[in-house]
């Protein structure tokens, strides 16, 4: 099988007298799923998204995404939404629609115009004065209006209320293409498990679990936020 991401004893150390912050992490993640990457805080799931993303460099190891080390080919195909906006506040939304346009080949401006659309959210508006949940739902829509071939889901319902989190999740199961992979990291597992094909429990750095969602709930008998206290309780 050809995987769309590759890590292989993927070790990442800030400090030398520190801890690492991932410890020969090893997995194979194919296209065509959607992914929740899972783990407590300090965990590793932020060091990891960020390698992905070629914003760190491993300390040893491999990752690859098409067979390629993160650089300017990968980024290409992944679409990134940080936990925390990066997005300039006092542009107009439809102005952040020309520079994604710009920078990005894969982006379809149709489609971020029939979500706004959708929202009622005026293409004209600067982002500085939408309301928290709104600029999420912006930046969100950019990201998804891309025809990438990995999206990485950082957070993208943290701070927003439970119908914000509803659109969100219907935003990205329906607007990414089903060849693609979403990789998607959340504390709020019980908002997210019903999208889940697969699920990456990651604990001090390594993978603990990678299985089918559905292969967990009936192995456990339980759901997939049950199982998740129940592993990462002290």
């Amino acid at each position: 099988m050809n995987y769309l991401l590759e890590a292989n004893a993927l070790c990442k150390c800030y400090h030398k007298k520190a801890a690492p912050a991932l410890n020969g992490l090893t997995l194979q993640i194919p296209g065509g799923r959607i992914i929740g990457l899972l783990g407590p805080n300090g965990s590793g799931k932020t060091t990891f998204i960020k390698l992905i993303n070629g914003l760190l460099t491993p300390t040893s190891g491999t990752l690859t995404i098409n067979g390629l080390t993160p650089g300017p080919e990968t980024k290409a195909v992944i679409s990134y939404l940080p936990e925390r906006t990066c997005l300039q506040s006092s542009m107009k939304v439809q102005e952040l629609i020309g520079f994604f346009a710009d920078f990005y080949e894969d982006f379809s401006v149709e489609t971020a115009y029939g979500m706004l659309a959708s929202l009622g959210i005026s293409p004209d508006a600067r982002l500085k004065t939408l309301s928290k949940g709104t600029r999420e739902k912006v930046q969100l829509i950019l990201v998804m209006s891309r025809h990438a071939q990995l999206y990485i889901l950082d957070e993208p319902i943290a701070g927003v209320d439970p119908a914000a989190r509803d659109y969100i999740l219907k935003t990205i199961i329906s607007n990414y293409n089903e060849n693609a992979t979403i990789l998607l990291s959340t504390h709020l597992i019980t908002d997210i498990e019903n999208i889940l094909d697969d699920v990456i429990f990651i604990r001090n750095g390594n993978v603990f679990l990678y299985a089918p969602a559905e292969q967990i709930r009936e192995e456990k008998g339980k759901s997939l936020d049950a199982y998740f206290r129940e592993v990462f309780t002290c």
